[in-house]
């Protein structure tokens, strides 16, 4: 499956912002989807994940109360609503598939190429 994630931009914190990912090449219904991020200097880091109806999403403490992921599989897309953004979620923000669900990195097998979010202060 291909990915190809948007929606990224510059926002001051305290803002909200909401990314959106693509999917093209495969039954998109099939995958678990979930988004991660990685800032400067530091390792990719889950973010949330969803279900494939879209009824169970969990997510990262970082981002439990202030972001919410959902999932539109007639559009093949999947969301990523931000609100009430801090410096520290600063990121280029990666969506991407699973056959199975969960919040290693290892467990997905298909990833889009990122999308920067930058929070000002």
């Amino acid at each position: 499956v291909q990915l190809q994630a948007s929606g990224g931009g510059l926002v001051q914190a305290g803002g909200s912002l909401r990314l959106s990912c693509a999917a093209s090449g495969r039954t998109f219904s099939n995958y678990f989807m979930g988004w991660f991020r990685q800032a400067p200097g530091k390792e990719r880091e889950f973010v949330a994940a969803i279900s494939y109806s879209g009824r169970s999403a969990n997510y990262a403490d970082s981002a439990k109360g202030r972001f919410t992921i959902s999932r539109d599989n007639a559009k093949t897309t999947v969301y990523l609503q931000m609100s009430s953004l801090k410096p520290e979620d600063t990121a280029v923000y990666y969506c991407a598939a699973s056959a199975s669900y969960g919040s290693t990195l290892s467990q997905y097998s298909y990833w889009g190429q990122g999308t920067l979010v930058t929070v000002s202060s």
